[in-house]
């Protein structure tokens, strides 16, 4: 028996990375999910890596109220039930200062991040509320959550963070008294395409060995991000409303710095993408 069996999940942005981690790691533990991302082609390509019975396919933009209640009331439908929703879809802005940066995109990375974990727990919390069922709601933090956590030449990134952090103990203080459980899940720092680095800027290139470095310190597969969201979820032992778990807490971090000479020594540093 698996820790998470015949739950149903809603994961956004689970056709790769963290999210499609999660989704395996959910599958794994006996769970159904719902894979997501607003364009089909990246959806399909998905699926192929899961049992059909286990996984269901749905194309939906995560910054419009009315697609997050359609993908609602599609999962609902296709497996009778939903307990889980996690609001992991995240963009971020091209790494440039504010002024050279292109303001219609800072407010799209508001649009994706913030109203998108918004609309996903609003949606998600009137299906529960009007169902009566225990559901949770994970909500992703990332840099910028954290006091210390300055973003320069990403702060569309970081403001979205902060305020997801914000909103989502916001909510779970309001639904506190309700069988409901609202969290925070850091999924640490993960190699995907949003940290390669793709985008070569000016001020990208000025701090890219630094970059670089920082990346191969810290960077852990989101397989360790999966095993925390079923930590949260799963029924013995599992979290409750308001808590907050990260991939790098402040004991991990030291891990992952005191061992980065022999990992670096040793060849042992995974600089792959997820």
């Amino acid at each position: 028996m698996g820790k998470l069996d015949e739950k149903v999940a809603i994961i956004t942005g689970s056709t790769r990375g963290i999210g499609k981690a999660i989704a395996k790691a959910f599958v794994q533990e006996g769970a159904k999910v719902v894979i997501t991302s607003s364009n089909k082609d990246n959806v399909a390509a998905a699926l192929d890596d899961f049992p059909g019975e286990r996984a269901f396919g749905h194309v939906c933009d995560v910054s419009d109220y009315t697609e997050m209640e359609k993908l609602v009331a599609t999962a609902v439908e296709r497996f009778g039930r939903l307990d889980v929703f996690i609001n992991n879809a995240g963009i971020s802005d091209t790494f440039y200062n504010i002024t050279n940066g292109d303001p219609q995109e800072w407010g799209r990375v508001i649009d994706i991040n913030l109203k998108g974990t918004y609309y996903g727990t609003r949606a998600a919390l009137n299906y529960f509320l009007e169902t009566g069922h225990s559901g949770k709601i994970i909500n992703m933090a990332g840099s910028g959550t954290d006091k210390k956590s300055n973003t320069p030449y990403i702060s569309a990134y970081g403001s979205s963070k902060a305020a997801i952090a914000r909103f989502t103990f916001a909510v779970a203080e309001e639904y506190k008294n309700t069988d409901v459980s609202i969290m925070l899940l850091h999924p640490g720092l993960v190699r995907t395409d949003m940290t390669s680095g793709a985008q070569s800027t000016p001020e990208m290139k000025r701090q890219q060995q630094t970059f670089r470095t920082i990346i191969d310190i810290f960077a852990q597969p989101p397989s360790v991000a999966a095993s925390l969201a079923v930590k949260m979820v799963q029924e013995k032992g599992g979290c409750k409303t308001g808590d907050y778990l990260s991939a790098l807490d402040r004991k991990r971090r030291k891990w992952l710095l005191f061992t980065y000479p022999f990992r670096k020594l040793l060849r042992k540093i995974d600089r792959k993408n997820y």
